[in-house]
Formats: structure tokens, sequence, C-alpha cells
């Protein structure tokens, strides 16, 4: 399972997702830039020594990632998704795409991809902190896959 963070504002959630994903066994993906540089004390600080436990892989922009991953599924997490996640059926080479905390992606981004899923909320609330999303749309695709 792959998570994918397009161009992350904040270090502490990447690192959170980082962690995570060296407790789950994902791939964790970054496309660049980030708003932050890796040896930000903040993301260290919330690392740990996880960096080494989990495969991260870093990409130059989102072309170069969709030149790499052309023929895997990208699953889209947005707000903005008819289909709720519960629902979806997740494959075990998914790679899951989540958006940068201060804007999404762009809309060329949703228009190019057929998935796009969300999390259901309180219609008075905007958006789950993304590390949060991460964990509990990870969690669901694991059970589905019986890889948890």
């Amino acid at each position: 399972m792959h998570i994918v963070l397009y161009k992350p504002d904040i270090p502490q959630n990447t690192a959170a997702i980082i962690r995570l994903g060296a407790c789950l066994s994902l791939n964790i993906h970054l496309i660049e830039p980030c708003g932050f540089n890796l040896n930000d004390s903040r993301f260290k600080r919330v690392v740990m020594d996880y960096m080494d436990l989990c495969k991260v892989v870093r990409h130059e922009d989102f072309k170069s990632f969709i030149k790499k991953n052309k023929k895997s599924r990208i699953v889209l997490m947005t707000t903005k998704a008819k289909k709720l996640y519960h629902t979806f059926k997740f494959k075990k080479n998914d790679m899951l795409l989540f958006g940068r905390e201060s804007a999404g992606v762009p809309e060329e981004i949703h228009k190019m991809l057929k998935n796009k899923i969300k999390i259901p909320m309180n219609k008075q609330t905007r958006s789950l902190n993304v590390s949060m999303s991460v964990a509990i749309v990870a969690t669901e695709a694991l059970r589905q896959n019986n890889l948890l």
C-alpha cells in the first residue's frame, strides 16, 4: 500500500505519516516541493528514528510521479468526492493521494483522476488533519486487503 503526499506543508504532519508508514509497512511518496526541509527540527522531533524504518520515495514533481507510476491506480482523497472511503474497494497496490494541508491538489489533478473518495464528516467542519485522514483511510485499505 502506498501513501502519496502532494507538496506537504507541515513538517509535523509529514513526520507523523512517515512514522505511521513505518508502523503499518506503508510506502510513503513525497511529491516535491515540500513546504519545509527534511532537516527541520519540527520534522525530526516527530519522525524520531522511524525514518529509516519506512520506505520514503521522493518525486521531483507530480509529472515525474505519474511517469514512474503510470500503471498504478491512484486514489485521490478529497472533501469534494461523492464516494465514501469505507464503501470503496481498495486494492493492495493502490496509491492513496493526499493533497497539501493548505490547498489540497490543483483542479487539473482532480480532473485527471477517476477514483476520488472522502471521509464523512460533520457538515459544520471543513477537513480533518491530513495525518488523521491517512491513518483512517490506510487502516481501512489494509483491513480490506488482509494486510493488518
